[in-house]
């Protein structure tokens, strides 16, 4: 059994839970033991505190000291290098944003300590191979046994739905004019947010949109009440470093999305027929009246999209891919 010490960023940090957690228990049956150590405040305070946090990820060093390989689920210490060439031999890093363009270098140091990076989509991997980077793609993937679609009839009311953290609801707000639009020109519609922190709407009226606080015990349900996703972005060199993850939610319980066509988000909609694209405010209503008018097309797209999430995005595909991974690098260590 190889041992693996995961140092993730947080109890609820969506890369542990998503590119890590998730995988504790496939990869076990693979060969793998993972032991995850986070820090027990969250990234945002572990970044605001830089440097004094360090004492937090001291045990998460230690025994990945004992382990055969290190599994960094990015930096320890948000946008810096600290202490992770002392976290053993064999180190790799999981990356599932373009970190690098906030604040350069960092994450290219890390990388550089690393024997090769597991990246979320080809946007990033393409950065680090330049770099000299062994890089491994891995997507940001999905407990498809868990994230299922809902089995009862949905409610009669037709759900539109966002789910995200509040760091987000900045690019929900950017598309607030078509969706009050929409909302007040169908009557049988209605706008669900889960998120950690209730949205602060200026058009949309209260009657019109219900707000669920996000915790990883509802989450599932509450994808499963929606009948079309949502996923605004901006046009920018960040977005195209994001994984999709919330469109290969929508995909999982078998609902079609509206997308800003950005990075992964746009190859699925330019590969695959499983939601649409919206760059203006005229496409957000367009795409939302025409999946609201024509509910076969959605169906086949929510089906299309479960299928795309089985074959690409599944846990059980991909636990297989990091079972590799972790072979060949502790092979190496035996050599």
């Amino acid at each position: 059994m190889i041992k693996v010490a995961a140092l993730t960023s947080g109890r609820n940090s969506p890369p542990a839970r998503f590119r890590v957690r998730q995988y504790i228990e496939p990869l076990k049956s693979l060969g793998i033991e993972v032991h995850e150590h986070y820090p027990i405040i969250n990234k945002y305070t572990t970044k605001r505190l830089g440097q004094a946090a360090l004492p937090m990820r001291l045990s998460g060093v230690l025994a990945a000291r004992v382990s055969a390989i290190a599994w960094f689920e990015r930096e320890l210490i948000p946008e810096r290098v600290s202490l992770e060439r002392f976290a053993g031999k064999k180190r790799l890093i999981d990356i599932d944003d373009a970190i690098w363009i906030n604040r350069p270098s960092f994450s290219e140091r890390i990388a550089s300590l690393c024997d090769g990076v597991i990246a979320g989509n080809e946007f990033i991997a393409e950065h680090y191979r330049a770099l000299g980077s062994r890089v491994w793609i891995i997507p940001t993937s999905i407990d498809t046994t868990k994230w299922r679609p809902e089995q009862s009839v949905r409610p009669s009311s037709w759900t539109v739905g966002w789910t995200g953290s509040s760091s987000n609801l900045e690019f929900l707000y950017d598309i607030e004019e078509p969706l009050a639009d929409f909302l007040a020109d169908h009557s049988a519609a209605r706008l669900l947010i889960v998120c950690n922190r209730k949205p602060a709407f200026k058009r949309i009226p209260p009657r019109r949109w219900q707000f669920a606080r996000w915790s990883p015990g509802n989450e599932v349900s509450l994808a499963q009440r929606m009948n079309v996703g949502l996923m605004p972005l901006p046009d920018s060199q960040w977005s195209r470093g994001k994984c999709a993850l919330k469109m290969i939610m929508y995909m999982a319980v078998g609902i079609p999305s509206v997308v800003s066509p950005i990075g992964v988000g746009r190859e699925l909609i330019d590969q695959y027929n499983v939601g649409l694209a919206a760059r203006t405010r005229d496409d957000w209503y367009a795409r939302l009246a025409l999946f609201f008018n024509e509910r076969e097309t959605a169906n086949r797209m929510g089906l299309a999209g479960r299928r795309l999430v089985e074959e690409r995005f599944s846990v059980g595909r991909n636990a297989l891919k990091l079972a590799e991974i972790f072979h060949s690098i502790a092979a190496e260590a035996r050599v």
